[in-house]
């Protein structure tokens, strides 16, 4: 296993201690986890192409990783009333959708091919810059909007969420003439 898989290993363990931290009100170093975690998700993607460490469990387990990070993150910090709901809300319930549509195209005999887009790659950032803004925001007093983070991430998060289930929909009933059509 490389240091591509072994770095996303990693957010998914720093996730418990992300969340201890906030519920234990030590914001400055929750703030510090959740930035390392972030980084191993940019670190992580870039190592797995540029040393040509791409693999069927990285493919698997980075969107993974993420979904667990941000759910986290989100639902931890609208428990304690950093995030509004309605982010929060948005955010899991496009998750919940894909992991229902996955499980489907698995039971109707399909395959999924994990392909990362362009807009599920922005509301990903978005999602994370929304965790940190409200952070900064709320614990450090950072003069900043954290409200026009969430509403970009709301927008991109919609987007690719649709986008997302386009391209099952297309696994589940391919074209005409499609491989896997009779």
């Amino acid at each position: 296993m490389g240091l591509a898989n072994w770095l996303t290993i990693l957010r998914i363990l720093l996730i418990p201690v992300f969340v201890t931290l906030l519920v234990y009100r030590r914001a400055t170093a929750a703030f510090v986890v959740f930035c390392l975690a972030s980084l191993t998700d940019l670190l992580d993607g870039y190592i797995a192409r540029t040393h040509g460490q791409k693999t069927r469990l990285g493919a698997f387990l980075d969107p993974v990783a993420d979904k667990l990070l941000l759910t986290s993150a989100f639902v931890t910090l609208t428990y304690l009333r950093v995030i509004p709901f309605w982010i929060t809300a948005v955010v899991v319930s496009r998750d919940l959708i894909l992991s229902v549509g996955v499980l489907v195209i698995h039971i109707s005999g399909g395959t999924v091919h994990p392909a990362p887009t362009w807009l599920g790659k922005a509301s990903t950032v978005f999602q994370m810059a929304t965790v940190l803004a409200a952070m900064l925001f709320f614990y450090f007093r950072v003069p900043m909007v954290p409200r026009a983070f969430a509403w970009a991430a709301a927008v991109l998060t919609v987007a690719s969420g649709l986008q997302y289930l386009i391209q099952g929909l297309k696994q589940i009933n391919p074209p005409a003439g499609a491989p896997g059509r009779s």
